[in-house]
């Protein structure tokens, strides 16, 4: 599946079939859901569960926070548009799978 594709994805009432951890958290993030995207990465300690949770502290606006999750993460804190670091994160991830 391909970013656009995962996308579209969210008009549907469930994420794909198979979407599970950081990714579901994206998909819930874009479904307008940030509470329950946060839940899923919140007691996730992999690498990928931090960038994700470091992008939704970014959304919510708690860039101090945000800080602590992208070094966790292991990556630079992001200065793209936020659509855009979500679909850079959202095809990472696809990828993976």
């Amino acid at each position: 599946m391909d970013v656009e594709t995962f996308k579209k994805s969210v008009a549907e009432d469930a994420p794909p079939a198979g979407t599970e951890g950081p990714l579901a958290a994206l998909w819930h993030l874009a479904k307008g859901d940030w509470k329950r995207a946060h839940e899923i990465v919140q007691d996730d300690e992999s690498k990928e569960a931090a960038r994700v949770h470091a992008h939704l502290h970014r959304v919510e606006g708690d860039h101090d926070n945000a800080g602590y999750w992208y070094d966790r993460a292991d990556e630079p804190i992001a200065e793209m548009p936020i659509e855009q670091e979500w679909s850079a994160i959202a095809g990472a991830l696809l990828t993976l799978r």
